[in-house]
């Protein structure tokens, strides 16, 4: 017995696309004349398609005055999303003609202030030795709900078990400690000590931003993990600006507005260059959360994939950071 299917909703209800394609054309260059130049078809024949797809739409899409058009306000809506739509598939056709002698691709996934401060900084050493790589990034702060159709081959994040059907590698503990410009150390030396860090401009990642990247990130958990007991924003002397992101802080440290805690991991390379420096010995280590490199269990065997986490584990192996090895500083114990 044949399985009866119902309808398709959206596929029943989508216009035609060879209508679409003339009205995208039309609404791109304002000219239905250019629009049958640009589909190599006549003027009469983009009209056509035109009136049909107002007609299965009920709506006008184009004001007509003259030979001049204009989009009416559901023609822009129309045009916006169409356009769009026609991009992409173009594109997944171009990619699907090229699979033979394209070059080979990878799409890793991670926190904005991670691409920013660790990636792009150490990502152009594996562009020189893998020029047959190409690389996508994808930036997001709630790796749990990824937007529909975003697949990456790699999460780097804190989460050991991104989505189903991946496979975490351990790599770090959380390294924190303060960090400010050379010119705020200079102007404010009392910060060196916990006493003043205490009385001074503190740079806080608020709740929301410490959930998406560590949550230990935060200046009253530090401050305690050192024995003080402080309150943000009820300390006399103290002046507090919290933001949930992080990049925004370490912009606001290297523009001497404050100090902030650093993760070593993102912070070590500005502190390398002389951007940033260290405020004060204390650190903290905090060791009931890791990070992890997830990569998808279906591409193990992707020669582009092993390249780049080969290339990723050592370079965190060079940096001292790798789970296993001596960490300095204090460590909190999960």
């Amino acid at each position: 017995m044949v399985k009866h299917v119902e309808p398709d909703q959206i596929l029943v209800k989508m216009p035609s696309l060879r209508a679409v394609k003339s009205f995208v054309a039309a609404a791109k260059y304002l000219n239905f004349t250019r629009a049958a130049e640009a589909l190599c078809v006549t003027q009469a024949a983009i009209s056509r398609q035109i009136r049909e797809l107002e007609a299965s739409l009920g709506v006008v899409l184009f004001k007509r005055t003259g030979r001049a058009v204009e989009l009416t306000e559901a023609g822009v809506i129309f045009y916006d999303a169409a356009y769009l739509s026609f991009v992409n598939i173009a594109q997944a056709a171009q990619r699907i003609q090229d699979s033979d002698t394209r070059k080979q691709e990878l799409t890793i996934c991670c926190s904005p202030a991670f691409s920013a401060y660790w990636l792009s900084n150490r990502l152009p050493s594996f562009f020189s030795d893998n020029p047959d790589i190409d690389v996508n990034i994808v930036t997001t702060n709630n790796f749990l709900h990824m937007e529909p159709g975003v697949h990456p081959d790699v999460f780097i994040n804190k989460v050991s078990d991104s989505r189903e059907g991946y496979h975490s590698i351990p790599l770090f503990y959380d390294q924190i400690y303060p960090v400010c410009s050379p010119e705020f150390l200079k102007d404010n030396p009392s910060v060196a000590s916990l006493e003043g860090l205490q009385s001074t401009t503190l740079l806080n990642l608020s709740p929301y931003g410490r959930s998406q990247i560590a949550e230990h990130v935060d200046w009253s958990v530090w401050l305690n993990s050192q024995g003080i007991n402080f309150n943000l924003g009820s300390e006399v002397g103290s002046h507090v600006f919290n933001a949930n992101d992080y990049n925004m802080l370490m912009q606001m440290a290297l523009n001497h507005q404050g100090i902030s805690l650093g993760w070593h991991h993102l912070v070590a390379p500005m502190i390398e260059q002389g951007k940033l420096v260290r405020v004060g010995e204390p650190e903290t280590t905090y060791k009931e959360k890791r990070h992890y490199l997830s990569y998808a269990e279906s591409k193990q065997d992707n020669e582009a994939l092993q390249t780049f986490k080969l290339w990723f584990l050592e370079r965190i192996q060079e940096e001292s950071t790798f789970i296993g090895q001596t960490e300095q500083g204090k460590s909190v114990s999960a």
